[in-house]
Protein backbone atom coordinates (compact mmCIF):
# COMPACT_ATOMS: atom_id res chain seq x y z
CA UNK A 1 0.00 0.00 0.00
CA UNK A 2 1.25 3.31 -0.93
CA UNK A 3 -0.02 6.65 0.70
CA UNK A 4 -2.69 8.71 -1.64
CA UNK A 5 -2.54 11.79 0.04
CA UNK A 6 -5.71 11.59 1.47
CA UNK A 7 -6.26 14.27 4.37
CA UNK A 8 -8.90 13.15 6.82
CA UNK A 9 -10.07 15.87 9.39
CA UNK A 10 -11.60 14.14 12.50
CA UNK A 11 -11.14 10.62 14.39
CA UNK A 12 -14.78 10.18 15.25
CA UNK A 13 -17.46 7.74 14.07
CA UNK A 14 -17.30 8.93 10.38
CA UNK A 15 -13.55 9.49 9.94
CA UNK A 16 -12.71 6.31 11.80
CA UNK A 17 -14.56 4.41 9.44
CA UNK A 18 -13.80 6.26 5.75
CA UNK A 19 -9.66 5.89 7.06
CA UNK A 20 -11.15 1.62 7.39
CA UNK A 21 -12.38 1.65 4.09
CA UNK A 22 -9.31 3.16 2.08
CA UNK A 23 -6.98 1.18 3.78
CA UNK A 24 -9.09 -1.82 2.43
CA UNK A 25 -9.48 0.13 -0.88
CA UNK A 26 -4.85 0.25 -0.95
CA UNK A 27 -4.95 3.85 0.25
CA UNK A 28 -3.19 4.92 3.65
CA UNK A 29 -4.83 7.94 4.88
CA UNK A 30 -3.63 10.51 7.39
CA UNK A 31 -6.41 11.54 10.16
CA UNK A 32 -5.96 14.91 12.16
CA UNK A 33 -7.84 14.91 15.32
CA UNK A 34 -7.21 17.03 17.79
CA UNK A 35 -8.04 15.11 21.00
CA UNK A 36 -5.60 12.27 21.95
CA UNK A 37 -8.28 9.47 22.05
CA UNK A 38 -9.79 8.49 18.82
CA UNK A 39 -13.53 7.82 18.53
CA UNK A 40 -14.41 9.57 21.53
CA UNK A 41 -18.66 10.53 21.46
CA UNK A 42 -18.54 6.96 19.69
CA UNK A 43 -17.22 5.57 22.56
CA UNK A 44 -19.87 6.85 25.11
CA UNK A 45 -23.04 6.87 22.19
CA UNK A 46 -25.51 4.11 23.28
CA UNK A 47 -25.04 4.59 27.06
CA UNK A 48 -21.34 3.48 26.42
CA UNK A 49 -23.04 0.01 24.75
CA UNK A 50 -23.07 1.81 20.88
CA UNK A 51 -25.91 1.09 18.85
CA UNK A 52 -24.00 0.59 16.09
CA UNK A 53 -26.83 0.22 13.51
CA UNK A 54 -29.88 -0.67 13.10
CA UNK A 55 -31.06 -4.32 11.37
CA UNK A 56 -33.64 -3.15 9.00
CA UNK A 57 -33.96 -2.67 4.85
CA UNK A 58 -32.53 0.43 3.25
CA UNK A 59 -36.26 1.23 2.26
CA UNK A 60 -37.25 1.16 6.03
CA UNK A 61 -34.35 2.54 7.29
CA UNK A 62 -35.13 5.76 5.04
CA UNK A 63 -38.47 6.00 6.46
CA UNK A 64 -36.34 6.79 10.27
CA UNK A 65 -34.07 9.48 8.35
CA UNK A 66 -36.39 12.91 9.08
CA UNK A 67 -34.03 15.37 7.32
CA UNK A 68 -33.07 14.89 3.46
CA UNK A 69 -33.70 10.99 3.29
CA UNK A 70 -33.44 10.90 -0.58
CA UNK A 71 -30.00 12.57 -0.12
CA UNK A 72 -28.90 8.85 1.69
CA UNK A 73 -30.39 6.71 -0.90
CA UNK A 74 -27.24 6.15 -2.84
CA UNK A 75 -24.86 5.61 0.03
CA UNK A 76 -27.00 3.80 2.07
CA UNK A 77 -27.69 1.11 -0.72
CA UNK A 78 -23.58 1.21 -1.33
CA UNK A 79 -23.38 0.37 2.17
CA UNK A 80 -26.44 -1.24 3.86
CA UNK A 81 -26.68 -1.86 7.58
CA UNK A 82 -25.91 -5.62 7.24
CA UNK A 83 -22.90 -4.84 5.42
CA UNK A 84 -21.88 -2.41 8.34
CA UNK A 85 -22.41 -5.62 10.63
CA UNK A 86 -20.43 -7.55 8.09
CA UNK A 87 -17.76 -5.40 8.47
CA UNK A 88 -17.33 -4.94 12.36
CA UNK A 89 -17.98 -8.78 13.00
CA UNK A 90 -14.92 -8.89 10.31
CA UNK A 91 -12.99 -6.72 12.88
CA UNK A 92 -13.40 -9.06 15.74
CA UNK A 93 -16.64 -7.70 17.14
CA UNK A 94 -19.56 -10.03 17.79
CA UNK A 95 -22.57 -8.03 17.72
CA UNK A 96 -26.37 -8.49 18.79
CA UNK A 97 -29.92 -7.58 17.38
CA UNK A 98 -32.27 -6.66 20.29
CA UNK A 99 -35.31 -5.14 20.71
CA UNK A 100 -36.23 -2.42 17.70
CA UNK A 101 -33.71 -3.94 15.39
CA UNK A 102 -31.42 -2.23 17.42
CA UNK A 103 -27.67 -3.51 17.02
CA UNK A 104 -24.59 -3.76 19.65
CA UNK A 105 -21.42 -5.18 20.82
CA UNK A 106 -22.44 -8.48 22.39
CA UNK A 107 -20.07 -7.22 24.50
CA UNK A 108 -21.63 -4.13 25.25
CA UNK A 109 -18.76 -2.23 24.84
CA UNK A 110 -18.95 1.03 23.21
CA UNK A 111 -14.82 1.05 23.37
CA UNK A 112 -14.72 -2.58 21.79
CA UNK A 113 -16.25 -0.71 18.37
CA UNK A 114 -13.63 2.17 18.50
CA UNK A 115 -10.44 -0.39 19.32
CA UNK A 116 -11.27 -2.45 16.43
CA UNK A 117 -11.12 0.48 13.96
CA UNK A 118 -8.66 2.01 15.73
CA UNK A 119 -6.49 -0.88 16.10
CA UNK A 120 -7.16 -1.92 12.10
CA UNK A 121 -5.59 1.79 11.66
CA UNK A 122 -2.42 1.68 13.60
CA UNK A 123 -1.40 -2.11 12.14
CA UNK A 124 -2.02 -0.58 8.82
CA UNK A 125 -0.20 2.25 9.31
CA UNK A 126 -2.41 5.41 9.20
CA UNK A 127 -1.08 8.64 10.22
CA UNK A 128 -2.72 10.05 13.10
CA UNK A 129 -1.74 13.82 14.12
CA UNK A 130 -3.11 15.18 17.40
CA UNK A 131 -3.18 18.69 15.60
CA UNK A 132 -6.22 21.14 15.01
CA UNK A 133 -6.96 21.73 11.53
CA UNK A 134 -7.68 26.10 11.66
CA UNK A 135 -8.09 27.01 7.93
CA UNK A 136 -7.71 25.82 4.14
CA UNK A 137 -5.83 27.85 1.57
CA UNK A 138 -7.17 27.64 -1.81
CA UNK A 139 -6.76 28.06 -5.38
CA UNK A 140 -8.94 27.59 -8.40
CA UNK A 141 -11.92 26.11 -6.01
CA UNK A 142 -9.37 23.83 -5.05
CA UNK A 143 -7.70 22.99 -1.79
CA UNK A 144 -3.62 23.72 -1.90
CA UNK A 145 -2.80 23.95 1.57
CA UNK A 146 -4.31 22.71 5.32
CA UNK A 147 -3.15 25.16 8.16
CA UNK A 148 -3.66 23.47 11.30
CA UNK A 149 -2.90 24.53 15.16
CA UNK A 150 0.76 23.29 14.96
CA UNK A 151 1.92 23.50 10.93
CA UNK A 152 0.97 23.54 7.69
CA UNK A 153 0.56 20.37 4.99
CA UNK A 154 0.56 21.34 1.10
CA UNK A 155 1.26 17.19 0.33
CA UNK A 156 -2.41 16.33 0.39
CA UNK A 157 -4.69 15.77 -2.83
CA UNK A 158 -7.96 15.07 -1.36
CA UNK A 159 -9.59 15.86 1.99
CA UNK A 160 -12.88 14.38 3.88
CA UNK A 161 -14.16 16.33 6.68
CA UNK A 162 -15.72 14.58 9.29
CA UNK A 163 -15.90 16.96 12.27
CA UNK A 164 -18.79 15.72 13.85
CA UNK A 165 -21.77 18.27 15.13
CA UNK A 166 -22.22 20.78 17.82
CA UNK A 167 -23.40 18.10 20.84
CA UNK A 168 -20.92 16.98 23.26
CA UNK A 169 -17.86 19.47 22.82
CA UNK A 170 -16.44 17.73 25.58
CA UNK A 171 -15.56 14.79 22.90
CA UNK A 172 -14.39 17.11 19.89
CA UNK A 173 -17.75 18.25 18.34
CA UNK A 174 -17.29 21.62 18.32
CA UNK A 175 -18.34 22.51 15.37
CA UNK A 176 -15.12 23.33 12.99
CA UNK A 177 -16.41 21.56 9.81
CA UNK A 178 -18.77 24.06 9.95
CA UNK A 179 -16.67 27.08 9.80
CA UNK A 180 -14.26 25.21 7.45
CA UNK A 181 -16.76 24.08 4.89
CA UNK A 182 -17.97 27.68 4.61
CA UNK A 183 -14.11 29.05 4.04
CA UNK A 184 -15.06 27.63 0.79
CA UNK A 185 -18.11 28.69 -0.02
CA UNK A 186 -20.49 26.38 1.45
CA UNK A 187 -23.74 26.73 2.96
CA UNK A 188 -24.25 25.90 6.28
CA UNK A 189 -27.75 25.70 7.31
CA UNK A 190 -29.37 26.44 10.61
CA UNK A 191 -27.82 24.65 13.24
CA UNK A 192 -30.22 23.51 16.24
CA UNK A 193 -30.12 19.96 18.77
CA UNK A 194 -31.68 17.19 17.79
CA UNK A 195 -32.29 13.91 19.17
CA UNK A 196 -32.52 16.14 22.78
CA UNK A 197 -34.14 16.03 26.19
CA UNK A 198 -36.94 18.16 26.50
CA UNK A 199 -37.09 20.88 29.83
CA UNK A 200 -40.95 21.09 31.01
CA UNK A 201 -42.80 23.27 33.13
CA UNK A 202 -44.40 20.86 35.25
CA UNK A 203 -42.98 20.46 38.89
CA UNK A 204 -43.80 16.93 38.72
CA UNK A 205 -40.76 15.81 36.35
CA UNK A 206 -38.67 16.35 39.12
CA UNK A 207 -40.87 14.45 41.94
CA UNK A 208 -40.72 11.56 39.40
CA UNK A 209 -36.97 11.93 38.38
CA UNK A 210 -35.57 8.58 37.54
CA UNK A 211 -38.65 6.31 36.72
CA UNK A 212 -38.82 5.14 33.55
CA UNK A 213 -41.87 3.95 31.92
CA UNK A 214 -41.76 1.32 29.19
CA UNK A 215 -44.70 0.90 26.13
CA UNK A 216 -45.81 4.49 26.66
CA UNK A 217 -47.65 6.30 23.75
CA UNK A 218 -46.08 9.69 23.05
CA UNK A 219 -48.04 12.08 20.99
CA UNK A 220 -46.67 15.50 20.67
CA UNK A 221 -49.19 18.64 19.75
CA UNK A 222 -47.83 22.23 18.38
CA UNK A 223 -49.96 25.21 19.66
CA UNK A 224 -52.29 25.24 16.93
CA UNK A 225 -53.43 21.49 17.76
CA UNK A 226 -51.93 19.54 15.12
CA UNK A 227 -49.91 16.57 15.96
CA UNK A 228 -46.45 16.63 14.68
CA UNK A 229 -45.37 13.15 16.60
CA UNK A 230 -46.55 9.57 17.79
CA UNK A 231 -45.22 6.61 18.79
CA UNK A 232 -44.57 4.13 21.16
CA UNK A 233 -41.90 3.48 23.71
CA UNK A 234 -39.76 4.44 26.49
CA UNK A 235 -40.22 7.46 28.41
CA UNK A 236 -37.75 8.86 31.00
CA UNK A 237 -38.55 11.30 33.68
CA UNK A 238 -35.74 13.90 34.85
CA UNK A 239 -35.23 16.74 37.28
CA UNK A 240 -35.75 19.08 34.61
CA UNK A 241 -38.20 17.25 32.41
CA UNK A 242 -38.50 14.51 29.89
CA UNK A 243 -36.07 11.93 27.82
CA UNK A 244 -35.86 8.52 26.68
CA UNK A 245 -35.44 7.20 23.19
CA UNK A 246 -39.10 7.82 22.00
CA UNK A 247 -38.98 11.21 23.61
CA UNK A 248 -35.33 12.00 22.18
CA UNK A 249 -36.85 10.92 18.39
CA UNK A 250 -39.72 13.25 19.06
CA UNK A 251 -37.29 16.36 19.78
CA UNK A 252 -36.76 16.22 15.74
CA UNK A 253 -40.26 17.20 14.53
CA UNK A 254 -40.35 19.97 17.43
CA UNK A 255 -38.96 23.38 15.22
CA UNK A 256 -38.77 25.59 15.52
CA UNK A 257 -38.83 25.49 19.47
CA UNK A 258 -40.20 27.66 21.50
CA UNK A 259 -41.42 28.26 25.27
CA UNK A 260 -44.89 26.35 25.27
CA UNK A 261 -45.39 25.66 21.74
CA UNK A 262 -45.06 22.05 22.22
CA UNK A 263 -47.31 19.89 24.45
CA UNK A 264 -46.61 15.96 25.21
CA UNK A 265 -49.34 13.86 25.66
CA UNK A 266 -48.46 10.48 27.44
CA UNK A 267 -50.70 7.33 26.90
CA UNK A 268 -49.84 5.59 29.95
CA UNK A 269 -51.94 2.37 28.88
CA UNK A 270 -51.85 2.24 25.20
CA UNK A 271 -53.30 -1.31 25.18
CA UNK A 272 -56.31 -0.26 26.66
CA UNK A 273 -59.23 1.73 25.90
CA UNK A 274 -61.27 3.88 27.74
CA UNK A 275 -63.86 1.70 28.48
CA UNK A 276 -61.81 -1.11 29.61
CA UNK A 277 -59.85 1.41 31.52
CA UNK A 278 -62.88 2.50 33.44
CA UNK A 279 -63.83 -1.41 34.22
CA UNK A 280 -60.43 -1.40 35.69
CA UNK A 281 -60.63 1.30 37.80
CA UNK A 282 -64.08 0.19 39.11
CA UNK A 283 -62.55 -3.14 40.22
CA UNK A 284 -59.20 -1.74 41.69
CA UNK A 285 -61.36 0.51 43.25
CA UNK A 286 -64.13 -2.50 44.92
CA UNK A 287 -61.06 -4.39 46.09
CA UNK A 288 -59.34 -1.48 47.75
CA UNK A 289 -62.83 0.21 48.68
CA UNK A 290 -61.23 1.68 52.33
CA UNK A 291 -58.13 2.79 50.60
CA UNK A 292 -57.29 6.28 49.53
CA UNK A 293 -56.86 6.64 45.81
CA UNK A 294 -53.28 7.28 46.34
CA UNK A 295 -53.00 3.42 47.62
CA UNK A 296 -55.80 2.16 45.52
CA UNK A 297 -53.67 2.96 42.36
CA UNK A 298 -51.18 0.64 43.51
CA UNK A 299 -51.72 -2.05 40.74
CA UNK A 300 -52.29 -0.11 38.02
CA UNK A 301 -48.98 2.53 38.06
CA UNK A 302 -45.49 2.77 39.38
CA UNK A 303 -45.63 4.43 42.81
CA UNK A 304 -43.62 7.12 41.90
CA UNK A 305 -45.98 8.01 39.18
CA UNK A 306 -49.51 8.08 41.26
CA UNK A 307 -49.20 11.34 43.51
CA UNK A 308 -48.19 13.67 40.88
CA UNK A 309 -51.04 12.21 38.22
CA UNK A 310 -53.79 12.36 40.58
CA UNK A 311 -52.73 15.86 41.13
CA UNK A 312 -52.63 16.08 37.35
CA UNK A 313 -56.52 14.85 37.17
CA UNK A 314 -57.14 17.65 40.12
CA UNK A 315 -58.74 14.70 42.64
CA UNK A 316 -58.20 15.25 46.70
CA UNK A 317 -55.75 12.08 47.48
CA UNK A 318 -57.10 11.56 50.76
CA UNK A 319 -60.26 10.34 49.29
CA UNK A 320 -61.20 6.93 49.61
CA UNK A 321 -61.72 4.84 46.30
CA UNK A 322 -65.48 3.70 47.46
CA UNK A 323 -66.26 7.91 47.54
CA UNK A 324 -64.51 8.62 43.83
CA UNK A 325 -67.29 10.17 41.88
CA UNK A 326 -68.26 8.83 38.42
CA UNK A 327 -66.54 11.85 37.17
CA UNK A 328 -63.74 11.71 38.99
CA UNK A 329 -63.08 8.35 37.53
CA UNK A 330 -63.95 9.49 34.25
CA UNK A 331 -61.20 12.26 35.00
CA UNK A 332 -58.87 9.52 35.83
CA UNK A 333 -59.32 7.47 32.58
CA UNK A 334 -59.05 10.77 30.42
CA UNK A 335 -55.68 11.38 31.98
CA UNK A 336 -54.53 7.91 31.62
CA UNK A 337 -55.07 8.17 27.49
CA UNK A 338 -53.54 11.72 27.95
CA UNK A 339 -51.59 12.57 30.55
CA UNK A 340 -50.14 16.16 29.73
CA UNK A 341 -46.85 18.03 29.96
CA UNK A 342 -45.81 21.68 28.36
CA UNK A 343 -42.38 21.84 26.83
CA UNK A 344 -39.99 24.78 27.88
CA UNK A 345 -37.21 24.54 25.45
CA UNK A 346 -34.59 21.72 24.11
CA UNK A 347 -31.69 20.63 27.08
CA UNK A 348 -28.71 23.25 25.76
CA UNK A 349 -26.77 21.55 22.51
CA UNK A 350 -24.24 20.31 24.29
CA UNK A 351 -26.71 17.52 25.31
CA UNK A 352 -28.18 16.68 21.87
CA UNK A 353 -26.96 13.20 20.22
CA UNK A 354 -26.53 14.90 17.35
CA UNK A 355 -26.99 18.24 15.62
CA UNK A 356 -29.57 19.28 13.29
CA UNK A 357 -28.24 21.26 9.92
CA UNK A 358 -25.15 21.55 8.43
CA UNK A 359 -23.67 21.41 4.96
CA UNK A 360 -25.83 22.29 2.82
CA UNK A 361 -27.09 18.94 0.64
CA UNK A 362 -27.51 20.87 -2.79
CA UNK A 363 -24.16 21.28 -2.85
CA UNK A 364 -22.86 17.87 -2.28
CA UNK A 365 -23.03 14.74 -4.51
CA UNK A 366 -25.18 12.18 -2.88
CA UNK A 367 -22.96 9.20 -5.06
CA UNK A 368 -19.46 10.18 -3.94
CA UNK A 369 -20.07 12.57 -1.14
CA UNK A 370 -17.92 15.27 -3.05
CA UNK A 371 -18.13 18.76 -2.34
CA UNK A 372 -20.05 20.20 -5.76
CA UNK A 373 -18.31 23.85 -4.96
CA UNK A 374 -14.13 22.39 -3.96
CA UNK A 375 -12.16 20.12 -6.69
CA UNK A 376 -11.19 17.53 -3.61
CA UNK A 377 -13.26 17.68 -1.02
CA UNK A 378 -15.27 15.38 0.87
CA UNK A 379 -17.59 15.56 3.50
CA UNK A 380 -18.72 12.21 5.90
CA UNK A 381 -20.79 12.05 9.09
CA UNK A 382 -22.92 14.87 11.46
CA UNK A 383 -21.58 17.58 9.51
CA UNK A 384 -23.82 17.44 6.93
CA UNK A 385 -27.44 18.51 6.87
CA UNK A 386 -28.91 14.55 7.65
CA UNK A 387 -30.50 13.28 11.16
CA UNK A 388 -33.05 10.52 11.74
CA UNK A 389 -33.81 8.87 14.97
CA UNK A 390 -33.04 7.46 17.73
CA UNK A 391 -32.28 3.71 17.35
CA UNK A 392 -28.94 3.41 15.46
CA UNK A 393 -29.70 5.25 12.29
CA UNK A 394 -27.00 8.30 13.20
CA UNK A 395 -24.45 5.58 12.64
CA UNK A 396 -25.33 4.10 10.08
CA UNK A 397 -25.38 7.74 8.06
CA UNK A 398 -21.73 8.40 9.35
CA UNK A 399 -20.37 4.89 8.08
CA UNK A 400 -22.41 5.12 4.70
CA UNK A 401 -21.11 8.77 3.53
CA UNK A 402 -17.79 7.83 4.95
CA UNK A 403 -17.96 4.63 2.50
CA UNK A 404 -19.14 6.97 -0.01
CA UNK A 405 -16.16 9.44 -0.15
CA UNK A 406 -13.87 6.65 0.46
CA UNK A 407 -15.05 4.80 -2.41
CA UNK A 408 -15.05 7.36 -4.68
CA UNK A 409 -11.61 9.03 -3.88
CA UNK A 410 -10.07 5.26 -4.36
CA UNK A 411 -11.59 5.00 -7.72
CA UNK A 412 -9.42 8.33 -8.71
CA UNK A 413 -6.33 6.48 -8.03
Amino acid sequence: MTNNNVAIIGGGASGLFSACRLIQMGIIPTIFEPNQLLGMKLGITGKGRCNVTNNCSVSEFMENIVSNPKFMFSSLNKLTPQQTMEFFEQLGVPLKTERGRRVFPVSDKATDIVLAMKNFLVKHGCVIKNERVKSFDSKEDTIIRINTDKGSYSSFDNIIICTGGLSYPKTGSTGDGYALAKSVGHTITDLSPSLIPLECYEESCRIMMGLALKNTGVKVFNNEQKMVYNDFGEVLFTHFGLSGPTILSASTHMHPMEPKKYTVSLDLKPALNEETLDKRLLSDFSKFSNKSINNALGELLPNKLISPFIDFCQIDKTKKANSITSSERKALVKGLKNYKFTVKGFRPISEAMVTRGGVKVSEINPVTMKSKICNNLYFAGEVIDVDAYTGGYSLQIAFSTANAAATAISELS
